[in-house]
């Protein structure tokens, strides 16, 4: 999830540009049949036995996708085939994205890169840019384990320490702007939120940012990295022995916080204990700024704004209503106006009590 940066898919063919672009958003994944995504995984050298599993993603469309043993002819292996939404990252972003993956593995911190095939990580197929990528299976990490916690940290520690070489280029910073001024902006015109609950909605969510922008301000100007982005539980799988993450697609630039706060659960004196577990492990790789404690219920805030605009500007997705059919109702945003004025109470509130000693 997060805030789209357009730019025109590949392989417009005769077309208009501004109609070809307007058609694909539209229908994003307009052809992507069975057929096309194995003919798309073959157009670059993998030879696919006809087993294809559709895995669930709504940004993008990801596949497990069986491949042969060129040696013996036999299927023995399966390949992950992701399918990049058109209009949402330039090349240059997605490009980034695999070289910090990349970077990491170098690092052997346990990330899973995309297969370079034919010199290149980032192919495309009648209009699809896709990248391919070994399989890696696990199961969710058992958070209300002290030790996993641990060693969770030390594992973020790890990627933080890669990710604090030096900042992305061409991916966009979690930040006020792009995950609140935009997201609101857009929501506000968009004829989405019901007319009766307009003013109720635009007067919370000025308060929302004026809190985060007051969250902001008492932390002071911490430290920006490449992080991972959108760190949950859903997107590490533990294997003996340890973690490893996926779907580095919300990769940006951040607090490190970003990619902590969201394994924590509980009231707050559950995620203080939480917190100091992954803390005990991330410290020893990385440096831990306890100004970041005061963001993190103001990243909650602009995770929620900007998660109520992605399932917003994605409605013209077939994926996106029947995934959420309640969206967009006034029972959802009547909702959605009590978790932002719960989110207001909790910026108010003093940062979590931590002893980062």
């Amino acid at each position: 999830m997060m805030t789209e940066s357009l730019h025109p898919p590949m392989n417009f063919g005769q077309e208009s540009l501004q109609g070809a672009a307007e058609s694909i958003l539209q229908t994003p994944f307009r052809g992507l049949t069975p057929d096309a995504v194995i003919n798309a995984v073959e157009s670059v050298g993998p030879r696919c036995d006809g087993r294809l599993l559709a895995l669930n993603s709504f940004e993008n469309r990801v596949y497990q996708v069986g491949v042969e043993n060129e040696s013996h002819g036999e299927a023995t292996s399966y390949l992950i085939a992701k399918f990049y939404r058109p209009g949402r990252w330039a090349d240059d972003a997605i490009l980034e994205e695999h070289g910090f993956i990349a970077e990491l593995e170098r690092a052997e911190v346990p990330a899973v890169a995309p297969l370079s095939l034919n010199g290149r990580t980032l192919h495309s197929h009648r209009g699809h840019r896709f990248s391919l990528s070994p399989r890696h299976g696990g199961r969710a990490p058992e958070l209300d384990n002290v030790e996993v916690l641990a060693q969770l940290g030390r594992f973020i520690g790890r990627l933080h320490q890669v990710g604090a070489r030096h900042p992305f280029r061409h991916r966009e910073v979690i930040d006020i702007e792009h995950f609140g001024d935009r997201p609101v902006s857009w929501l506000a015109q968009s004829g989405m939120i019901p007319a009766d609950l307009m003013p109720s909605w635009q007067a919370i969510v000025t308060m929302a940012l004026d809190g985060v922008a007051s969250a902001f301000k008492r932390a002071g100007a911490v430290r920006q990295i490449r992080l991972h982005g959108d760190c949950h539980a859903g997107n590490v799988l533990w294997r003996d022995p340890g973690a490893h993450l996926v779907d580095f697609d919300d990769a940006r630039t951040g607090p490190a916080i970003q990619d902590l706060w969201m394994l924590l659960s509980g009231d707050a004196a559950a995620q203080a204990s939480q917190l100091g577990h992954v803390l005990r492990g991330y410290r020893l790789f990385a440096d831990f700024d306890p100004r970041e404690l005061e963001l993190i219920e103001a990243l909650r805030t602009l995770r929620f704004i900007h998660y109520t605009a992605w399932i917003a500007r994605r409605w013209h997705d077939p994926a996106f209503p029947a995934a959420f059919p309640w969206f967009g109702s006034v029972r959802d945003w009547q909702d959605r106006i009590l978790v932002l004025r719960e989110q207001v109470a909790a910026m108010q509130e003093p940062a979590l009590p931590m002893a980062l000693d």
